[in-house]
């Protein structure tokens, strides 16, 4: 018995000791637990930007009749099933981005938590905007083993994106710490802090009466002083020349990159002013910047007609033709909000007596910055300078439309904005295009020229979260459908 004895206690030494050395020995080094804000940090904006760049290209400024689909022409024509990489490519970054936020909690460090908050809330927006109510309270829970999570309504996401963004305003502005590993502003609080607050502008005007005091929150952020006031605020991602931060487009096969091309529709505007922007937007058919020549596919081709000008040369390198080198502007960025954009906010609120400004002053300035951020030649098109341009073009302002139809020719490559703004002003015209005088229904559209409301939710959300899925389209109306109404167009 005590050999027994002797032998069991060994046994159970030998076991609790090798059960100790076999868990260190699945402690994988390469996959740590915690990882650094520092090294998320370029991941999730890299990431985020570029399914933001990658859905302009086949959705964005499709819906909005800024380009035109040659090929698979689903998006001009409404015949839109589910669009899951918008999806996939968002609520992928925000692992990324609740990685950087807890850690940087834990840290005590309040300006990276911050700009943590910034990227969060400028993500859920894009996806409510999108679907409507999504996930978010409750989202990316996974590591507290939620994997279904509830559906948020979007008014009520609406509201606490609006405070959290103000949080980090505050954050940014008196907390303690430094931002590592921003590849979008090289960890300058005060820049972040503007793009905050810029962002706060853009979510009160795409909600408008939605929110009950839209028009003092807009009018409290101008007055603090801390919103774009330049390009230089500009919230976008400078690309490099090489993999993994370069333009997303540059590595497509030629065909897939020519399955968009120029409208018709933002053809016929840009040449009713001679906009310089032309040559930045689009190839010249013709390869002579000098004296260029320009078509336009037709939005929703189908009989209608698909042939157009190639997108510019910032957007491909084609050695075939004139270079983004050779006009010595470089490839594209991933743009995320512009001061432009900023400016037209500032016109529209003026317009509607949100802040005691003058419309056109802001309305000029978004003109101009736009220009000035596309480097654009004025020669070309008959002008000498922007002051030109802008007194002899007919391009100066007389209603308010006017700022709707600038706004939407700087929305170029602005991820889904075209579509968010253009569902906007259709919805601010009685559910119509007749309100809209530089739009039409696309030609060969499948929803009886009706303007879609809102993204499908995709196929994945009813196999792998089916009950919540299931309640969220009970509140839609029984069906999953485009032309559900969602909170900011009841």
């Amino acid at each position: 018995m005590k050999l027994e004895k002797i032998i069991l206690i060994f046994l159970g030494i030998f076991i609790f000791s090798s059960c100790e050395e076999f868990e260190e020995f699945n402690e994988n080094p390469n996959e740590p637990t915690d990882v650094a804000p520092s090294v998320l940090m370029p991941s999730a904006i890299r990431q985020s930007v570029n399914t933001m760049v990658n859905e302009s290209f086949l959705l964005g400024n499709n819906i909005g009749q800024l380009t035109s689909k040659t090929l698979r022409t689903e998006a001009d024509t409404y015949n839109w099933n589910a669009f899951p990489t918008y999806w996939e490519g968002l609520y992928g970054s925000l692992t990324d981005v609740k990685g950087i936020e807890r850690e940087s909690i834990e840290a005590g460090n309040e300006r990276q938590e911050a700009v943590a908050v910034v990227l969060r809330s400028w993500i859920f927006a894009s996806l409510t905007n999108a679907y409507g109510d999504i996930p978010y309270s409750e989202a990316i829970s996974g590591d507290q083993n939620n994997l279904t999570p509830a559906y948020d309504s979007q008014q009520a996401i609406y509201e606490d994106i609006l405070a959290e963004l103000e949080r980090a305003n505050n954050l940014l502005a008196t907390g303690s710490g430094s931002i590592e590993g921003d590849i979008l502003y090289n960890g300058d609080a005060t820049k972040w802090q503007k793009f905050a607050n810029s962002l706060r502008l853009r979510l009160l005007m795409t909600a408008g009466d939605n929110i009950s005091n839209a028009d003092s929150q807009f009018n409290s952020i101008v007055s603090s002083g801390n919103i774009f006031t330049s390009n230089d605020d500009n919230a976008v991602l400078e690309y490099l020349s090489t993999f993994p931060n370069e333009f997303p487009l540059i590595p497509l096969k030629t065909g897939d990159f020519d399955a968009v091309a120029l409208s018709e529709t933002s053809l016929t505007v840009m040449n009713s002013y001679g906009d310089p922007r032309l040559s930045r937007y689009a190839r010249p058919d013709n390869d002579d910047y000098d004296n260029p020549e320009f078509s336009g596919a037709v939005s929703g081709a189908g009989s209608c007609g698909k042939s157009g000008s190639r997108l510019g040369a910032a957007y491909y390198n084609d050695p075939a033709q004139t270079t983004a080198e050779q006009l010595g502007i470089g490839n594209a960025d991933g743009i995320i909000m512009t001061y432009s954009e900023v400016e037209f906010l500032l016109a529209e609120a003026s317009a509607k007596g949100w802040i005691g400004d003058d419309i056109e002053t802001h309305y000029q300035a978004g003109i101009e910055a736009s220009m000035d951020y596309y480097q654009v030649n004025y020669a070309p098109f008959g002008y000498t300078d922007f002051d030109d341009y802008y007194n002899n073009s007919g391009v100066a302002y007389d209603a308010v439309t006017d700022i709707w139809e600038q706004k939407w020719l700087s929305l170029y490559f602005t991820g889904l904005e075209p579509f968010y703004e253009v569902r906007r002003w259709y919805v601010e015209s009685g559910m119509n295009f007749d309100g809209i005088p530089f739009l039409d229904a696309p030609c060969d559209n499948l929803n009886n020229n009706n303007l879609p409301m809102r993204f499908r939710y995709p196929g994945q959300e009813q196999s792998l979260n089916a009950a919540n899925y299931n309640d969220e389209i009970d509140r839609l109306g029984g069906s999953n459908d485009i032309n559900a109404s969602i909170w900011l167009v009841e």
